[in-house]
């Protein structure tokens, strides 16, 4: 296991996650983004007007379904109907494909069938040129109000100024330099088009409200923009990043234009989608259905406990969670206790003495960990994610391990993807935060699932995958 010394000291994290307020969420709300969803829905009451209901229902979820899987309804720096055109072709003629292959499925009569896909067809003409109008009105309405996101360039060199000044030129894009930040900045901070601002990125963005952060090259001897993009994400900002060889990329999925510039639009931070919503209600169904069904595992292992080393049977310790926040874990104790208790500051390793039998069953069985079901419930943990670890080991790691501190963006939990490859107790924490930051980055309900398949089983087929 990487160690080092108790004298270490660790760095403080880059930033919390602030707290939201109405202004915040009324600025998140994209007009353009909105007023697409509206005409859309707009042209599918004009086009299924003389369907009968079950076929209207029918298309509208099929039509719009599609449309928002290829994300028809995004927020986008690049206004352009012209660029969306043949994703949006292809969405509705894929939804075209779909429902008549229901209507055949289900033996529909070919009237019906016509009617269906002609409203279909109706709806194209409906909508495009609606889109055409909502996209011009963007443009115009972004210009003429200066209806921009506040947005803090990180890296103070040519591209990052050249940007900024595209911003400020080109408000049609919806950003609006606000200041750069850069540790070591390669151009003259008198001609830069905004502000070189003092103060860290976290600072910068509280400050000033931002709500975007763009990552240009920096000149830095130690370039912090993974620090800078995790800090933007806890903070709840959009980032962008200018990819390296940006002459030569090509555009995507998740490629926005600015002026010339390809910008690289880095997904949200999970804890702000809508679907995690639906792993915390998961959590607590799944949490309050294992309590109740375990208790008489839980009561026997509590018995097991008391009988071999005495009480307490309940294990409390202090760990670190979300946002660097602690609370009261809670285990079935494996441990025999001792005159002092050093559980805080000594790491627990195989073959120590202090483990008896009942202890070792209960560790190589996982059931020691049961109790933190009530912290799922609480709300302290999850089911799945990082680990929680001691607040004097987490000051430990963040000071000699790059991007440790930044496994806390997320909820602790009870199982995760480091664990499913093997990295449990005494072993790297180095890759265990490797692990961590990609189940982070890429944070799916989907994610969650395999790992739960995999906890299973590891713990039946006691092996590592």
């Amino acid at each position: 296991m990487n160690r080092v010394g108790a004298t270490a000291t660790a760095p403080a994290p880059p930033g919390r996650a602030r707290p939201q307020t109405r202004r915040d969420l009324l600025n998140r709300v994209n007009a353009v983004a909105v007023l697409l969803v509206v005409v859309d829905v707009a042209a599918l009451g004009v086009a299924t007007a003389a369907l009968d209901r079950v076929w209207v229902g029918v298309v509208a979820g099929v039509l719009l379904g599609v449309r928002a899987s290829c994300r028809l309804y995004r927020r986008r720096l690049w206004l352009s109907w012209l660029h969306e055109l043949p994703r949006s072709v292809i969405a509705t003629a894929t939804a075209f494909a779909l429902v008549t292959g229901v209507t055949l499925a289900l033996g529909t009569p070919p009237e019906t069938t016509v009617e269906v896909q002609w409203a279909i067809v109706n709806f194209t003409l409906w909508s495009e040129p609606a889109r055409l109008f909502v996209f011009t009105f963007g443009r115009w309405a972004r210009r003429r109000f200066h209806r921009c996101d506040r947005t803090v360039v990180v890296g103070a060199g040519k591209v990052g100024a050249t940007l900024a000044g595209a911003m400020l030129q080109h408000p049609e894009f919806g950003l609006r330099p606000v200041g750069f930040v850069d540790p070591a900045p390669a151009l003259d901070p008198a001609v830069l088009p905004a502000p070189l601002l003092p103060e860290n990125l976290a600072d910068a963005i509280t400050r000033l409200r931002a709500g975007t952060v763009v990552l240009a090259f920096s000149h830095a001897a130690d370039s912090p923009l993974v620090n800078a993009a995790i800090t933007a994400h806890r903070l709840g900002c959009a980032i962008f990043v200018v990819p390296r060889m940006y002459e030569l990329y090509q555009d995507g999925p998740d490629v926005e234009r600015l002026r010339s510039y390809p910008l690289v639009r880095l997904s949200t931070a999970p804890t702000s989608r809508p679907s995690w919503w639906v792993k915390r209600a998961v959590d607590v169904v799944l949490a309050a259905v294992a309590l109740v069904a375990l208790a008489p595992v839980i009561a026997l292992c509590a018995l097991a406990v008391l009988l071999e080393s005495g009480r307490p049977v309940i294990f409390r310790q202090v760990r670190v969670g979300m946002d660097d926040r602690t609370f009261v874990l809670y285990k079935l104790r494996s441990v025999r206790m001792t005159d002092e208790d050093d559980s805080q500051i000594r790491w627990s390793v195989v073959g120590d003495r202090r483990v008896g039998p009942v202890g070792r069953f209960l560790r190589r069985t996982s059931l020691d960990e049961l109790p933190q079901l009530w912290n799922i419930l609480k709300g302290d943990m999850s089911i799945v994610g990082p680990r929680p670890e001691r607040p004097g080991f987490v000051r430990e790691f963040s000071a000699v391990h790059d991007l440790y501190w930044a496994r806390h963006r997320v909820p602790t939990g009870l199982t995760g993807l480091a664990q499913v490859h093997g990295l449990r107790g005494d072993t790297s924490i180095v890759d265990r935060s490797r692990y961590d930051n990609y189940y982070i980055a890429n944070w799916s309900l989907w994610l969650d699932v395999r790992i739960l398949l995999l906890t299973v089983g590891e713990l039946l087929c006691r092996r590592n995958r």
